[in-house]
């Protein structure tokens, strides 16, 4: 399935327009709860002589899944890796990347919404071809621009939202596509027993074609992640990461199994750290990082 590269592209960028503005708009269609207790959650108004007390830092780190819950209104919360190393081998060519910290900036503007900005200042690509030789290109990475709106109340045990993102190609030609692309996902978080929680987190893609074939085609992702506390600070991970590529004369799969823990050293600070398992040539073999997350 081909979609045509011009018009899209020109889609892209006013959707990345109307996102921020979305968002810019008070949140009081969408949720709607009675008020009752923290107003950081946008759940009405405390006595005068009563400060609430911050609420755990809810975060889209560790793993691949996306959570349901958004940044308090009119805070800002900061969630990055410290260093993030992939590697990929394919037809003889070893490609390992490394990203310098890779900072998401989210902003809470509405009682179940945030606006989310993500780049990576710097990026290094380096190619072990067949035959020896190596190339290494490094730059700023690709620019994101999200946005996030629950869906479910507080109070309610299976949390649902809808996150729209749109790509600006900022970075080089070896560490990006040049192109504007686009997606939208659903995550779903599902409380089990024994204090499990089960995410899940359809999505799709619209991204450019490869090599010489103008267009855009549809991608599919999915995945099914179990998590679990360890004690009362820690959090472990365990997931299946797929993803389906109808991209013309290329349409492909890319499956990983993935494990991550996460500490919360305060309420609104925590570390965290992850491996990704390529099970499959077409997906990276390895992907290993740590970061932090913060709340301000």
């Amino acid at each position: 399935m081909t979609i045509h590269r011009t018009a899209t592209a020109a889609l892209l960028r006013h959707c990345a327009v109307v996102l921020v503005s979305l968002a810019a708009i008070p949140s009081g269609a969408t949720a709607q709860e009675p008020a009752q207790g923290d107003p950081a959650q946008g759940t009405g108004p405390l006595p005068a002589n009563v400060a609430p007390a911050p609420t755990p830092i809810c975060t889209d780190r560790p793993t691949k899944a996306s959570v349901a819950c958004t940044v308090p209104a009119g805070a800002f919360q900061l969630e990055t890796d410290l260093i993030d190393w992939t590697r990929q081998t394919l037809d003889g060519v070893r490609t390992d990347t490394i990203l310098y910290t890779n900072p998401t900036l989210k902003y809470g503007v509405g009682r179940h919404t945030d606006v989310e900005v993500n780049i990576a200042p710097y990026e290094t690509v380096r190619m072990r071809n067949a035959d020896g030789s190596v190339t290494t290109d490094g730059g700023v990475g690709d620019l994101f621009v999200r946005v996030k709106q629950k869906l479910t109340i507080d109070r309610s045990k299976t949390q649902v939202s809808i996150i729209g993102s749109v790509k600006a190609p900022t970075a080089g030609s070896v560490v990006g596509n040049g192109a504007w692309e686009g997606s939208l996902a659903l995550p779903v978080n599902i409380p089990l027993p024994a204090k499990f929680t089960l995410t899940t987190s359809p999505e799709l893609d619209i991204s450019a074609n490869q090599g010489d074939v103008d267009g855009y085609h549809l991608e599919l992702v999915n995945l099914i992640n179990l998590s679990h506390p360890l004690g009362k600070d820690a959090t472990v991970y365990a997931e299946f990461w797929t993803k389906e590529s109808f991209e013309p004369r290329q349409n492909g799969q890319q499956y990983s199994a993935d494990l991550a823990a996460s500490y919360q050293l305060t309420k609104t600070l925590q570390l965290d750290a992850a491996a990704y398992f390529g099970l499959n040539r077409e997906t990276p073999g390895l992907q290993l990082y740590t970061g932090v997350s913060a709340r301000f």
